[in-house]
């Protein structure tokens, strides 16, 4: 994929979504990288119910970390961007309410490169919070693939585990956690059964 550059005329939103494992957070902090080695000005903001690392840090499975700014919502991650900043970055995007769409819309209106990390389904398999929207809004998008933990094939859902077996569908969508609740699947071993 060839590398998006920065120009001061003119923005735009780049979102990376995929399962969990799937190595989003991973090619975000790469971007954020290379941006900083451009001597672009970059912050990355996180939403405050994702705190598996630390309040402050953004850090990938496999150890990168980058500290970054929490916010409640979308209207304080607009309040809080610098006049200075070139590059906005958004870990786990699916957390944040709607408004994240306009926001970043209106960012990149502004001549910013917006980047969004998220999940782009819920362990249900069913569109996650503003995600969607993105999606089809955003000048590039990347789905990001992990390997399945049952088959070993391709991985495009996240599957939710309580006490080893496939949570019920019916269980609420949000549920902070890591390797201990979640697994890559793929379509065919994906489960999400019905209570009753």
């Amino acid at each position: 994929m060839p590398e998006r550059h920065w120009h001061p005329r003119s923005g735009w939103v780049e979102v990376i979504c995929g399962s969990m494992f799937s190595g989003k957070t991973e090619e975000l902090l790469r971007r954020l990288r290379r941006a900083v080695i451009a001597r672009q000005n970059v912050q990355l903001f996180k939403p405050a119910v994702d705190d598996r690392y630390g309040v402050t840090t953004v850090a990938s499975h496999n150890g990168l970390r980058w500290e970054a700014t929490v916010v409640q919502d979308a209207a304080e991650l607009q309040a809080a961007i610098a006049p200075e900043t070139t590059v906005v970055a958004i870990d786990e995007a699916q957390f944040f309410d709607e408004e994240l769409v306009d926001v970043c819309n209106e960012l990149a209106n502004r001549g910013l490169r917006v980047v969004c990390a998220g999940l782009d389904m819920d362990f249900r398999g069913e569109p996650f919070g503003p995600m969607p929207r993105l999606l089809t809004q955003a000048e590039h998008v990347d789905k990001l693939h992990a390997i399945c933990m049952k088959c070993g094939g391709e991985a495009s859902r996240t599957q939710r585990l309580i006490n080893g077996k496939p949570a019920y569908y019916e269980d609420p969508v949000v549920m902070i956690g890591a390797q201990e609740s979640y697994e890559a699947r793929c379509r065919a071993c994906h489960e999400v059964p019905r209570r009753g």
